[in-house]
């Protein structure tokens, strides 16, 4: 079925129209909107999906990378796709995303993420839950954070570039962190007519230890504080980022801010009294397999090898056994060996990320492996709950 349709890279200048026109309807938004959304990716980023011609759909892809044991793994971030209602079911969808994967294969690309709004779809071209986007919740009167070891300064304008730094000092140590994709620093200081950003570094300005920015909203149910992004590096900074949140509670009556389904930051509140108020599961593909194995990082102190068997129906030269060596932090694969561990593809993503153990995918019938391959793979994989920050 897929073969009945034309993929376009990159897309034409004429084509963006039609798409901003279906993604508008796609995402129950304004045309304006859409062509904002567009300039910003670049119209170099997205790519078209025919049908005798006519453009039935597209994809903006997002060329970035993401941190995985202390290490920058080339990685790809797939955003706003989008099939005219009249053409969806047809395999369109199908073929735009199968034509992406392997044009990201021949890019060298090592691994793709994405959020999906339906997961059926992107499980068909090897896609699975990797991590976690989560939003927390906390009233300012329960915070009771009054210690504040250090200054805030004000950062006007609001300039992304001067957080660039820091936010990768975070980065590298952030098992999930996106190495970010200008468009997502852009976004993210962009307001839209009824938003005004705030942003402080946290410490000097010479030598600040954290940031934080964010807005403020007035709701039926109250005044929200978003944290749209923060960094902080120190043990100071952490509490410098409590106390400043908990002196807003005369006008300010929760705080909301982005972070990992396991938060150690609600560590510093005196009570359990942060809750997750949203939680989403993004979705991981390895594109590349020897590449993706060997770009990560592992844990520094583990010296095992383990005996992959990977099948793969869209990317073939995936297909196949596989040997991880990991010594020192560093993974090397070789081709051949025993084949201890099978999977497919799709079941590498969780196990890759930390997501999900060996043990619990076997359980769940996701993989087949002897007891010393499943063991190999809990002390090689194991890390810390995979997040992101950042939606897209």
């Amino acid at each position: 079925m897929t073969d009945q349709f034309e993929y376009s890279t990159p897309a034409h200048p004429q084509d963006i129209q039609q798409l901003g026109t279906i993604l508008e309807q796609c995402f129950i938004s304004a045309l304006s909107s859409e062509e904002v959304y567009i300039n910003l990716v670049g119209v170099e980023n997205f790519r078209i999906i025919r049908r005798l011609g006519q453009v039935v759909g597209g994809l903006a892809t997002l060329d970035m990378g993401q941190w995985w044991g202390g290490q920058r793994v080339s990685m790809t971030g797939i955003a706003a796709v989008g099939i005219a209602p009249e053409y969806r079911g047809s395999g369109a969808a199908i073929a735009l995303m199968q034509h992406t994967l392997k044009e990201l294969y021949a890019k060298g690309v090592a691994i793709s993420a994405l959020y999906p709004a339906v997961q059926t779809l992107y499980r068909k071209v090897g896609y699975e839950q990797g991590g976690s986007w989560c939003i927390w919740e906390v009233a300012t009167k329960n915070i009771q954070v009054r210690e504040q070891p250090l200054s805030l300064q004000p950062v006007v304008p609001v300039n992304h570039e001067v957080f660039h730094e820091l936010y990768q000092q975070q980065a590298r140590l952030t098992h999930g962190y996106l190495d970010r994709h200008p468009a997502i620093w852009q976004r993210l200081i962009q307001p839209d007519e009824k938003e005004r950003f705030y942003a402080y570094f946290i410490g000097t300005k010479d030598h600040p230890q954290g940031y934080i920015i964010f807005t403020q909203e007035r709701t039926e149910d109250g005044e929200i504080l978003w944290v749209k992004d923060w960094v902080l590096n120190t043990v100071a900074a952490a509490q410098t980022f409590w106390s400043f949140l908990a002196n807003h509670r005369s006008q300010i009556h929760q705080v909301r801010w982005k972070s990992s389904a396991i938060d150690s930051l609600t560590l510093l509140l005196p009570e359990q009294t942060a809750k997750m108020w949203r939680q989403f599961r993004w979705m991981l593909r390895i594109i590349d397999v020897v590449k993706a194995l060997e770009m990560r990082g592992y844990p520094p102190g583990i010296q095992a090898e383990l005996h992959l068997e990977i099948q793969d129906n869209l990317l073939v030269a995936n297909n196949g056994k596989f040997i991880l060596s990991v010594a020192n932090g560093r993974g090397e694969v070789t081709r051949g060996g025993k084949g201890e561990l099978q999977l497919d593809i799709r079941e590498l993503a969780p196990i890759y990320t930390s997501l999900f153990t060996p043990y619990h995918l076997q359980l769940a019938g996701k993989l087949d492996g002897t007891e010393a391959a499943i063991s190999a793979a809990t002390q090689i994989f194991a890390g810390v709950s995979p997040w992101v920050a950042d939606f897209f």
